[in-house]
């Protein structure tokens, strides 16, 4: 089974209420779902997000992480009402296989900056128990890095006077991964 047919009968058994998905028969035909692995779940309805939920760092199979966030995407993101049964019938599903997020080492913006590669990065912010993420897929809407930071660090609630927040010992904590996306 495609993993994307996974993600897609994932959400539709929510939408018939009904099991569609026999665990036992397709991890047997594909074992390499029983690893731990963190995916995202994306869906573009007309070219335009409407859902995405993922994990950052494996913490259960791949199987369970790609039904979870399928479901969540759809169902949970609570940017948006939840699917419809006619917007199933339209919607594009991409999934994005993480690999394991690297602390990035700075001393200043224009240093964390340079650490950064457009369109490759995947980047987390951590300050103060606030906490966001970006795929790189976010990339090809804000293409630069400044443009890129500021909206990560607005996504995950950190207020930023200026520049000097990224200096000290006290600053934000960065991580990047990279993805491979299937769609």
């Amino acid at each position: 089974m495609e993993y994307i047919d996974l993600a897609k009968l994932s959400i539709q058994e929510e939408l018939e209420s009904k099991t569609l998905i026999d665990k036992e028969s397709v991890v047997k035909e594909n074992p390499e779902l029983l690893e731990p692995k963190a995916c995202f779940v994306t869906l573009k309805l007309d070219g335009k997000l409407r859902g995405c939920i993922g994990s950052i760092v494996p913490t259960k199979s791949f199987f369970d992480d790609l039904v979870s966030n399928a479901k969540s995407s759809a169902f949970s993101d609570n940017r948006f009402e939840p699917l419809t049964k006619e917007e199933f019938e339209k919607v594009e599903v991409e999934l994005s296989l993480l690999s394991i997020p690297e602390e990035v080492i700075y001393d200043s913006f224009k240093d964390l900056k340079s650490k950064l590669r457009s369109f490759i990065h995947g980047v987390i912010v951590s300050f103060n128990g606030k906490r966001a993420t970006f795929l790189p897929q976010v990339w090809n809407e804000l293409p630069d890095e400044e443009t890129f930071l500021a909206h990560l660090l607005v996504k995950a609630n950190i207020e930023v006077k200026d520049v000097s927040l990224f200096e000290g010992d006290d600053k934000p904590e960065f991580f990047t991964y990279e993805v491979e996306v299937i769609d």
